[in-house]
Order: C-alpha cells, then structure tokens, then sequence
C-alpha cells in the first residue's frame, strides 16, 4: 500500500514540556499574513497568471534544494529537465519523466528542509494524501495536472489562499519594469520589485559592455563614462521605487565596502568599457560600488540587503552547459567587522539607513553579525538563508545572536524562494521554530509567555514590516 502522507499537527514543535507552550505560540502566529520581501518568484508568474504548466516545472525543475540532491547522487541534469543554454538541442527529459524520477528518489530529502517543505506543499496546498514513490508518481502527477488547472489555482489567487499581503520580486538593474507596470494596475502595491545591480557592478563579467549600454538606453543617461553610471543607476533606483520597490539586493561574494578615489574608480570603469581590466581592479570595483549602494541608498531610502560569501557556479561545466544559477553556488567563509567598518561609520548611525545582513556562515553570527546589529542602529540581522533555512540552522540562529544583538535587532522572517508553492511552508517552519525557541525560554523561567506572545509576533510579522516598510 502507498505510504500515507499526514504532516504531523506537532513537527517541528519542542518534546517535553515545552510543547504545551510552543502550541499555544505558533497557534497565536500561525494566521497572521505574509510578508515576503526577499524573494526571487519569477514577476512573469503574476503577470500573466497563466495556469502552472506540469509538476515537474511547479516543483522540480526551478528548486535548486530539489535538483541539487537528486544530481549529488548521480542524477543527470538533463534526466531533471534543465534546459541547456543557447538554445542547445538534447534529448532532454519530458516532464512526466522527470517527475518519475524525482519521486522515485523521493528517499534522498529524508532530514533535509526540502523534505518538510514539499510535505507541506503536497499535503496542505495540493490536497495529496500519499507519498511520492516510483508506484505513486504518475497517479500524483494526474491528480496534481488536475489541481493546477482549477481557476482557484492561478498565481494570483493563490496570493490571497497563502495570504500573501505583499510579495517582492528580485529584478536586474537593466530590468524596464513593463511587468510590474501592467501588474500594479490590478494589484496595486502588491507585488513590488527589489533593485538588483550586481551584474553591473562585477566588471569582469561577460557580456558587462553591454550591460552598461543597456543601462544607459533604460536610463536615458550616457553610461560612457563613470558619473554617467552613477547617474544611470541613481535614475533606475527612482524607477524601481516609483514602482513600489522598498529594497535592493547583493550577493557579492566579499562583504568589503571600501570606497576608493573617483579618479581610481574612473580609471577602473574606462578600462572595464575597452576590456582591459585586472582581477584585482575587479574586485576593488566591486567593493567599491557597494559603499556607493549604501549612499543611494541613505539618499532614497530603500533598504540594503547584503548577503555574501557564495562562490556561484562552483562547477564550471554545468555553468557551460546550463548556464548560472542552477544550485552549484558553495558557501565561503565570510568576515563582515573589517569589511563593513568603512560603510558603518559613515552610515551605522545615519537616520534613513537601513542595512540587512545575511550569511551562510553560521561561524560569524555570535562573533560578527550579532555585535555589529547590537551596536549599529542601521543593522539589522536577516533571517537564516539558503542552506541554513532548515529547523536546526534557525534554532542556532537563534541560540547564537539573540543573547547579544536581542530579538528587535532582527528584520524578522523572509522566505528568500523562486519556488512559489513553497512560501507558506517555510513561514511555517519559521513560526513553529521560533515557537519552540520561545517556549523553551519560558519554561526555563527566562521569559514570560504574554512576552514570548509577543515576540513571536514580532518576529513572523511586525518586525519585516518595520525593517522593510517603515
């Protein structure tokens, strides 16, 4: 018989005593609506709200969490439905085969967040009732066909069912915004973009020439020479905030942001547009524009998201072959206190200026990144991200910085996923850690439960709402 699927109404909640306590917290946070104001949802999905193509595309092909476990054990890429770059013909997998597979290894997400997240999905936003496997997989994806095609399915209704209050999406700085244009005429303020520059602030990237063209012709402004640049991005920043944007992003892979000389900068830009330019002057540009974020950013007010110390495309033949982004970025060490010192003092104070942090490196939460939120007034510590978005990297998320840096330092909750279906499931996640943490503090006598109430409220809502919105 096929194994029943029943999340249970306690996972992720504390054993022992505690549990009583936590129930009654995640029951208290469990409703509230959901702010997720660092996402990569694909703005396509809400602008035409054309009904989800097939399981496979739902919820394999674009979660990297999903593609890389199944390709660590040997799964080929194209078996997975990645489609090659430039167009490049193979005899790639058609998608009722690549979601045999996928259910076929369903064994392999067993301890992993994706496992709980995918429970979730598959229990309380599909309505499914077994678990994948081999024999049940072309009877889940006829029932799941069946369920994407109900008109209560489309993108922006389930807006209202995950009771989404706002949604940002993650846009280029070379990004001309017609999809949120059209979008805000019928969901006015609901689905915002957030400014991305990297692509424009790596010099050495390919293709960066004409990046820089782009730019310019978007802008209107000459992106010939240096100040032009800054122009250029200063007028995308007022599109993107006219358009309802409330932050930026950067995935840098230093946190460095030294500001160097104009001249130098000048320099560095001019033979950037010829081709000639150093690894080293790469790098000092980078560093560079991400101090002249900050000043956009004190200037207009949208929020700076900073999360480095990622190596993207770690193997070199799938980026040639499937091109970026398909989940074979490795974490770095990162060192923040050094880097950020520059920016901080000129910022770390300034009234307007508000800078979140991320990392994938658990070794800098209580050493760095809780000293620096506990002190700056400006800083505010981002929720566990990618690879530690898991129960057990939350709680140590919370075991390691909320001694120094409090509860009130955080930007509270955001679910950072291009995998749509999954965002109810990780605030979820979220609210019953946070629950149990909580609990455990108040049966230890640390805190009183009306406090720890309160604090998980903070945490799944209030405060991404005062970080992001304020």
């Amino acid at each position: 018989m096929p194994k029943a699927l029943q999340p249970h109404p306690d996972r992720a909640l504390p054993a022992g005593p505690a549990r009583d306590v936590a129930r009654r917290i995640h029951a208290s946070t469990k409703d509230l609506p959901l702010l997720c104001l660092h996402g990569h949802v694909d703005i396509g999905l809400f602008a035409t709200d054309a009904p989800f193509g097939n399981p496979a595309d739902l919820l394999v092909v674009p979660d990297h969490y999903v593609t890389r476990m199944l390709i660590s054990q040997g799964v080929s890429p194209d078996k997975l439905g990645l489609p090659r770059r430039h167009g490049e013909q193979t005899a790639q997998a058609q998608p009722r085969e690549v979601w045999r597979e996928f259910c076929a290894n369903w064994h392999l997400f067993l301890g992993t967040p994706s496992r709980y997240w995918l429970e979730h999905e598959f229990a309380e936003v599909l309505g499914l009732d077994v678990h994948p496997s081999a024999e049940t997989a072309d009877d889940l994806y006829d029932r799941i066909m069946a369920r994407i095609a109900e008109p209560g399915f489309r993108p922006r209704a389930l807006l209202d069912r995950f009771n989404i209050e706002l949604i940002s999406t993650t846009d280029a700085a070379t990004d001309d915004l017609a999809q949120h244009a059209s979008l805000d005429q019928e969901l006015p303020g609901r689905v915002v973009p957030t400014f991305r520059p990297d692509a424009v602030a790596h010099v050495d990237r390919d293709g960066w020439p004409g990046l820089i063209a782009q730019l310019g012709k978007l802008a209107d402004v000459d992106t010939t020479t240096y100040d032009g640049f800054l122009q250029a991005l200063r007028q995308r920043r007022r599109a993107f905030i006219a358009a309802g944007a409330r932050a930026t992003d950067h995935g840098h892979l230093s946190a460095a942001a030294v500001p160097l000389t104009d001249a130098e900068a000048a320099r560095i830009y001019a033979g950037a547009l010829k081709g000639d330019v150093t690894a080293q002057d790469a790098q000092a540009f980078a560093g560079h524009m991400l101090y002249q974020f900050a000043v956009m950013s004190a200037e207009d007010g949208l929020v700076m998201q900073l999360h480095p110390g990622v190596l993207r495309d770690h193997d070199p033949a799938i980026f040639a072959t499937y091109g970026p982004d398909q989940g074979h970025d490795i974490p770095v060490a990162a060192e923040f206190t050094r880097s950020l010192r520059p920016l901080l003092e000129r910022f770390g104070h300034a009234e307007g200026f508000r800078l979140v942090l991320f990392t994938v490196d658990e070794t800098v939460y209580s050493r760095e990144l809780a000293p620096l939120a506990g002190v700056y007034p400006a800083v505010r510590l981002g929720a566990p991200w990618w690879f530690l978005d898991s129960p057990d990297g939350m709680r140590r998320f919370r075991e390691l910085v909320t001694e120094t840096a409090g509860f009130y330092n955080m930007s509270g909750f955001v679910d950072d996923t291009r995998a749509y279906l999954s965002i109810p499931a990780r605030h979820d996640l979220a609210r019953r850690i946070d629950a149990g943490y909580l609990a455990n503090l108040v049966v230890q006598h640390r805190l009183d439960e009306d406090d720890a109430l309160q604090v998980a409220k903070a945490l799944a809502y209030d405060l991404a709402k005062d970080t992001y919105l304020s």
